[in-house]
């Protein structure tokens, strides 16, 4: 197997073999260090020598022994310092095998929901899940949240600290708990989505394990509580967002806008399913965000056209948004809509307003949008420095590429206009 190959294989991996060893070992901290030591011997040593017939069994058994050297080391330390022995080890424990077959509820579910204990502040368990389940870096964590790569790390750890004191059994949280536990539980799965979608760095546009691995967790928790309609309402966002990803890029992986996207090769399986979840949703109660954000998506999918896109009705459906949440990216959103329903002058009247907004007025964005609605109203060269400044301000190579040929395409019709 290539080298990606086995690195795809791992990522998968990755949160299973956690929340197995934590599963059957606790120390959460500590289980971490030794699934990742075991990761890193799986990358050096299954591209030469072949993956072994049951790569999870492998992984996990290798980690528990790094565990239990770990947890030695630990109790050998903590005796010359004369004190209490703490931990427990591997082999003293009677729950059962770690490598056994994955439950109905399955491992990685259980630690989603563990990462996200009351114990932690909203930002530790998005930051701690995204970084356990979800398998991003540290300083791609910190890129979510727009923070520096220390703060993510310090706040990582000091979460994996707390998980460890709080003493919490690793299993699925008792109901009440685990409805509290649920509005975190979407919010990280939907940056994990993201992140996969519209990778913020790095050579590629997608980061389709991710994605996958967002989607693969969402339908888990709507197997658990089918009759949640936020649960439902996101498994169907993502669903019909990422209908749209193998039409997304060129065979170059260039950026294509949804406008100019071959809508023949939208998914329509996933476009299906992602209707027929928010059709069922819809009217079974409170219609909350994601639920909102999953009608706006199969609007755009079930358009024939991008021309016959239903725009007055999207708008309509992020001024219900706006009600919910003051969210400056639902407010970008909102203006190109209003700009598509009513003309480029009125959504540039909201970016106006939006650029007092600190949290989005410095993004790329933002500058992205001003441009294309310049170049909408026929303003070429302001449209032009915007998608250069933008530019400058996004981090994706591809959506970098994307924005300098929009200059440059600007550039040469100004050159050879009468």
């Amino acid at each position: 197997m290539a080298a990606d190959e086995v690195e795809d294989l791992l990522r998968r991996l990755a949160p299973q073999v956690l929340g197995a060893v934590v599963r059957r070992y606790g120390h959460f901290d500590t289980a971490e260090d030794a699934t990742q030591e075991a990761l890193l011997a799986a990358a050096l040593q299954w591209p030469e020598e072949g993956v072994p017939d049951n790569p999870r069994g492998w992984l996990i058994t290798v980690a528990a022994r790094r565990l239990t050297d770990l947890l030695r080391s630990e109790q050998a330390r903590q005796r010359r310092e004369n004190t209490v022995a703490q931990w427990v080890l591997p082999d003293q424990w009677l729950a059962p095998p770690a490598d056994r077959p994955p439950s109905a509820s399955d491992d990685s579910l259980i630690l989603l929901f563990m990462c996200c204990h009351p114990a932690l502040t909203p930002a530790a368990q998005i930051a701690l899940t995204l970084r356990a389940v979800g398998g991003l870096s540290t300083a791609e964590v910190a890129r979510a949240f727009l923070v520096p790569e220390a703060t993510m790390t310090r706040r990582i750890t000091r979460a994996k600290q707390r998980v460890k004191d709080s003493g919490v059994p690793f299993g699925l949280p008792p109901e009440p708990e685990r409805a509290e536990r649920l509005a975190a539980v979407l919010h990280v799965l939907y940056l994990i989505f993201n992140e996969g979608y519209a990778a913020t760095s790095g050579p590629q546009l997608h980061r389709g394990d991710l994605s996958a691995e967002a989607i693969r967790l969402a339908r888990l928790v709507h197997r658990l509580l089918p009759e949640d309609g936020e649960v439902a309402g996101l498994l169907a966002l993502m669903l019909l967002t990422d209908a749209r990803r193998p039409a997304r890029t060129g065979p170059d992986g260039a950026l294509i806008p949804m406008a100019e996207q071959d809508r023949a090769r939208w998914d329509a399986g996933a476009i299906a399913e992602g209707v027929a979840l928010i059709s069922a949703a819809l009217p079974r109660g409170d219609t909350g965000p994601y639920q909102l954000q999953a009608a706006i998506a199969a609007l755009h999918d079930e358009a024939p056209t991008a021309e016959a896109t239903d725009w007055p009705q999207i708008m309509a459906l992020y001024e219900v948004l706006l009600r919910l949440s003051d969210n400056p990216v639902v407010r970008l959103n909102h203006a190109v809509a209003v700009a598509m329903a009513q003309g480029p002058r009125a959504g540039l009247d909201l970016l106006d307003k939006l650029a007092a907004d600190d949290r989005i007025a410095g993004d790329h964005r933002m500058y992205a949008v001003r441009a294309h609605l310049l170049e909408m109203s026929g303003d070429h060269a302001a449209a032009r420095a915007g998608y250069e400044a933008a530019a400058r301000r996004a981090t994706s190579f591809p959506q970098q590429r994307y924005l300098h040929g929009r200059a440059a395409r600007l550039a040469g019709n100004d050159a050879t206009a009468p």
